[in-house]
């Protein structure tokens, strides 16, 4: 019989969701497929840093996070915020696969009426975490739910996805520094480094540069990995469990719109959705055949 995860199809487990680390890549290919039609079909949204985040988010939905779709307020469910807002098809692509609720509903993105809003709304969507897409405040909602969950002993974890340009903004350095100096350490934070903002590259408006230095300053241990290398975000995780005392950041380092060669650092995809045609040639190649996008880029 073919493994589940190999057709696309995620099984719904109890308590902890865990796809063999064989068949991360293709979760992470399916999530992509979905962005892809999701966006097409809404005719807005954010492209390149959805695409960007796949790998990091199929790591957490379907091999480390411990939650269950079918008790989405479970008191001892790891957290998981997306902090860039904007992001958030890649986590309903996920959610959806992980049994939140139908694939199907993925097609009314951004519609009137729809869970799915373009910024996650947890009053339309009760299974987030969190109301996001205001850049930059991510981090401190994270912090305190860490927090709250040091005062009520739980052992919960914490994971926060935040993008580049959102880091410049100064409430998540006091978050930071708060986190630091309180050693959350059960707190988590994945930075989605694909260099690229709005307004374009990330160097030219405000570097963020020695990043790494910034953050170990704010007393937090921080790895740096491929954000892209299944293998090794996982070991990234498996380290923060090993370090104690200090929050976690683990540095990503991706490209814009990975796995579709035309959006790949192509900051015109930052806000654009593909067109039927683009889409049409996202899905051929993610499917495996590379042509009809390669003629779009020529």
């Amino acid at each position: 019989m073919t493994p589940k995860w190999k057709i696309g199809i995620i099984a719904t487990v109890m308590s902890v969701s865990q796809i063999p680390v064989q068949g991360l890549p293709a979760v992470a290919k399916e999530i992509r497929r979905e962005i892809v039609r999701m966006l097409c079909a809404a005719g807005s949204g954010h492209p390149g840093g959805s695409l960007s985040a796949a790998e990091i988010v199929t790591c957490l939905f379907f091999h480390v996070m411990r939650y269950d779709p079918k008790r989405p307020q479970w008191e001892d469910r790891d957290r998981f915020v997306i902090s860039k807002g904007h992001g958030c098809p890649v986590v309903y692509a996920a959610m959806a696969l992980a049994g939140y609720f139908p694939r199907e509903q993925l097609a009314t993105l951004r519609k009137l009426g729809s869970p799915l809003q373009g910024h996650p709304d947890t009053r339309r969507l009760p299974e987030l975490e969190a109301c996001t897409g205001s850049l930059g405040q991510g981090l401190s909602i994270s912090v305190g739910i860490a927090l709250a969950g040091r005062l009520d002993q739980k052992d919960h974890r914490v994971f926060c996805l935040l993008s580049d340009g959102e880091t410049e903004e100064g409430q998540t350095w006091e978050a930071a520094a708060f986190a630091g100096f309180h050693q959350l350490n059960r707190l988590v934070a994945f930075l989605d480094y694909n260099k690229y903002q709005l307004d374009g590259a990330v160097k030219d408006i405000l570097d963020l540069e020695p990043v790494r230095a910034k953050w170990e300053a704010f007393r937090w241990h921080v790895q740096e990995v491929d954000g892209h290398d299944i293998g090794k975000i996982l070991q990234a995780v498996e380290e923060t469990e090993r370090v104690k005392g200090k929050p976690h950041l683990i540095i990503a380092h991706t490209v814009k719109g990975r796995g579709v060669s035309f959006m790949e650092n192509n900051n015109y995809f930052h806000g654009v959705a593909p067109t039927a045609e683009e889409a049409e040639a996202a899905l051929r190649e993610l499917d495996g055949d590379p042509s009809l996008s390669q003629a779009l880029i020529a």
